[in-house]
């Protein structure tokens, strides 16, 4: 990068940071902060326990995006200085020094600007995922295994914290069904771009003859959804079943059936839940894990609505990705129809990149 294209890329980004300005308010913001303190130090704010917990947390979330857009503001506004100054002074030194810190300016404006698009009503809750393997046995729970492990790693990389809740070991190799929740910042407002069928092309570990499969993978992703939201399960349209929670290898985590599994007869929803030796709290997580399902098949239901798109073509069949081992290496993504060559970075976990091309692409 020369100084001329350091001069392009500050303008893109003044212009960014202008347009993510116009869209948080950041002054309003600070006037709610302040309005907040103000009501935190009535002592009658605190009776109401519910109402005093989510205006903290509204202080909480408030005062780490102002923190985050002051962060890129100043980088930016030193940058836009500094430049000015070396230019008007030729001051080579100044300039190599902009330029050797001009990946990590743009990183951190364009961070910040995929974070404004996570502002939908729940993008700021946590994940409930589901992998399931597609048809093809070993070849299929294998491909899941590596997905899952993919996003424990992102996980690991955002600080983020994972609780599983259902692990079904393949007999053979990976894994016949997973479900857990990753808790940190906007984790589903993230990780919902990673709903739908992920494919994956390579040289089967698992053929003598060395030749190459395609195997299928689903990945569902709802959030983790507040006891206040209003959705009704009524006990005629859910059965539940008990088994015996057991570990890899057929290892049984207890000898109590503390195992829950519950379907949801109308949509053919199906969650279980083994995390727990207390059969209670085990149905307890599986209800709150259906009650998020079901609160994304309404939302996709009614976006498929609005996209005129049949009900028949939610879910499964819909390919988003397709992540490529042999004969050449690629992910690509279909919605944003960005490919990338790091593959082994993305399948450890680095997968920033294509979360944000996804969401700025359906933002577009």
């Amino acid at each position: 990068m020369d100084s001329y294209e350091y001069g392009e890329l500050l303008k893109t980004l003044n212009t960014k940071i202008e347009n993510i300005a116009n869209i948080l308010k950041p002054q309003e913001l600070r006037e709610r902060l302040t309005e907040i303190e103000v009501m935190q130090q009535d002592p009658i704010f605190w009776e109401d326990s519910d109402m005093a917990g989510k205006i903290s947390q509204e202080k909480t979330t408030t005062q780490r995006t102002l923190a985050k857009f002051d962060k890129a503001n100043d980088m930016l506004s030193d940058a836009n200085e500094y430049f000015e100054l070396s230019k008007s002074e030729k001051d080579e030194d100044t300039l190599a020094l902009l330029l050797e810190d001009a990946s990590s300016l743009e990183d951190t404006v364009e961070v910040l600007e995929v974070e404004m698009m996570l502002r939908g009503e729940h993008d700021d809750n946590n994940a409930i995922i589901t992998i399931h393997p597609g048809a093809g046995g070993t070849e299929s729970q294998d491909w899941a295994s590596m997905l899952y492990r993919m996003y424990l790693r992102w996980a690991e990389r955002k600080g983020f914290k994972v609780e599983e809740l259902d692990y079904q070991a393949g007999e053979e190799a990976g894994i016949k069904d997973v479900s857990f929740i990753i808790r940190g910042e906007n984790a589903y407002g993230y990780l919902k771009v990673e709903n739908g069928i992920h494919r994956l092309v390579r040289i089967s570990p698992f053929d003598s003859n060395a030749k190459r499969h395609t195997s299928f993978t689903s990945v569902m992703v709802s959030p983790e959804i507040d006891d206040d939201i209003d959705i009704e399960i009524e006990d005629k349209d859910i059965r539940i079943d008990t088994y015996r929670a057991s570990g890899a290898g057929g290892q049984h985590v207890n000898k109590t059936e503390s195992a829950i599994r519950i379907t949801h007869i109308p949509t053919n929803i199906v969650v279980q839940c083994q995390n727990d030796r207390s059969q209670h709290k085990n149905k307890a997580s599986a209800l709150k894990m259906l009650k998020s399902r079901l609160y994304e098949y309404e939302m996709a239901k009614k976006q498929a609505e609005i996209d005129g798109v049949e009900k028949s073509d939610i879910g499964w069949g819909h390919q988003i990705r397709s992540y490529v081992l042999a004969p050449y290496q690629q992910v690509k993504d279909s919605r944003s129809n960005q490919a990338y060559s790091n593959v082994d970075a993305i399948l450890d976990g680095d997968i920033d990149k294509l979360l944000e091309g996804v969401l700025i692409a359906q933002a577009k």
